[in-house]
């Protein structure tokens, strides 16, 4: 039994234990320095700094110190290779993680300067849904490109990358026809940055669904439904298909409300009485308040109430208050003007009139012949052809 050879164990081991303890040391001040700086993170653009990097670097400085140590010892060479490579690889992924965090905090930053909850926030949401897709786009080449070059070091790997240089023809028409829809996402992602036919907070009629657009991400768009639901679509889908877009340019909407009404409804206080609701609602913006007859039937008319507001909650609303307060006003002053029913009663008779011809029989129902003969035709001279 061969005795261990202590003085070479010592030489390998101080170094590394003094790596790791140092690395150690470092990792619990970064790591403190990352939680002091996340509570200034709102207000100082150091501490910000200080949190994006402190985390990837409580990882990194230990494998550098570790890498530095190796070098120190006494190893074979082959072990000595092989531990840096490894070291290498997470020095390399420590990086992209760098980068990655990097690409996060200018989107948040930009996010944090273009708020959307002010009155006129167009200009915001379009900047934010901008920044929040190519954000995903960026962080995903960063990360791919990473991946990448970390699988490159394996010799193996470019070895077989080498063999099926061949077939990378059939190979990349596979995987591009499987991987289509991801890439058929990206690119509509890019699309919808660039040209923007949706943004961030846009109000939009999806498949008969009122609402707004609440996240926009690398695969899908989250659409915030008026009943609290969440109705997730692809990206393609905007590009693919026709949808409305109540924001697109403005976020100010024109609004109708019908009633059928009496023909003896005055029209004329109609309007000013929905002039003074519009004045008194703080919803209206002053620019459309107008009273028109849209159609007519048999017993009543269908007058439109056209009225406007700064965005389409308000729109709503309105609608909803001019509606209710002119049914209020006309049955208060004016209770002619609401539709009704029309029959008339004739006095002292419950049922039309009876002839007063004698009946001498069934009553006829068949229609006058052109073989019939009428008592001028006899008169006449005429033959009876039935007789």
């Amino acid at each position: 039994m061969t005795t261990p050879d202590w003085p070479l164990l010592g030489a390998v081991a101080w170094p590394l234990l003094i790596a790791l303890l140092l690395g150690l040391l470092v990792r619990r001040a970064l790591l403190a320095l990352a939680r002091r700086a996340r509570a200034h993170a709102a207000t100082h653009l150091r501490a910000r700094v200080a949190q994006v990097v402190a985390v990837p670097a409580a990882v990194a400085l230990p494998l550098l110190f570790l890498s530095i140590a190796v070098t120190a010892t006494p190893l074979p060479d082959t072990w000595s290779s092989r531990i840096q490579h490894w070291l290498g690889i997470g020095g390399l992924l420590c990086l992209t993680w760098l980068a990655v965090r990097a690409v996060g905090a200018i989107e948040r930053r930009i996010l944090r300067e273009h708020p959307v909850d002010i009155e006129d926030n167009l200009s915001a949401r379009r900047v934010q849904t901008q920044t929040a897709v190519i954000s995903r786009v960026i962080q995903g080449a960063i990360l791919l490109v990473g991946v990448a070059l970390a699988l490159m070091t394996f010799p193996a790997i470019r070895q077989i990358g080498a063999t099926l240089l061949a077939s990378a023809g059939i190979i990349g028409l596979v995987a591009g026809i499987a991987a289509r829809p991801v890439f058929g996402n990206l690119i509509a992602g890019l699309q919808i940055a660039l040209t923007q036919p949706i943004r961030l907070d846009d109000v939009v009629i999806v498949d008969g669904e009122w609402g707004r657009i609440e996240q926009i991400t690398s695969a899908y768009v989250v659409v915030r439904v008026w009943d609290e639901r969440r109705l997730v679509v692809p990206l393609t889908w905007f590009i693919e298909n026709p949808f409305q877009n109540w924001t697109r340019t403005t976020a100010q909407l024109l609004g109708t409300a019908f009633l059928w009404l009496d023909y003896r409804t005055p029209l004329d206080a109609v309007r000013a009485e929905l002039q003074r609701i519009c004045e008194d609602d703080s919803r209206w913006d002053g620019r459309v308040c107008v009273v028109q007859v849209t159609e007519t039937d048999q017993t009543t008319m269908q007058v439109r109430l056209l009225v406007s507001a700064r965005n389409s909650g308000d729109l709503f609303d309105l609608r909803c208050a001019a509606r209710e307060r002119m049914i209020r006003f006309l049955a208060e002053h004016y209770p002619e003007s609401l539709p009704r029913l029309r029959a008339e009663l004739h006095e002292g008779r419950s049922r039309p009139p009876r002839s007063t011809a004698a009946s001498t029989g069934p009553a006829e129902t068949s229609s006058p012949g052109a073989e019939d003969v009428s008592a001028p035709d006899l008169a006449g001279g005429a033959s009876d052809p039935r007789s």
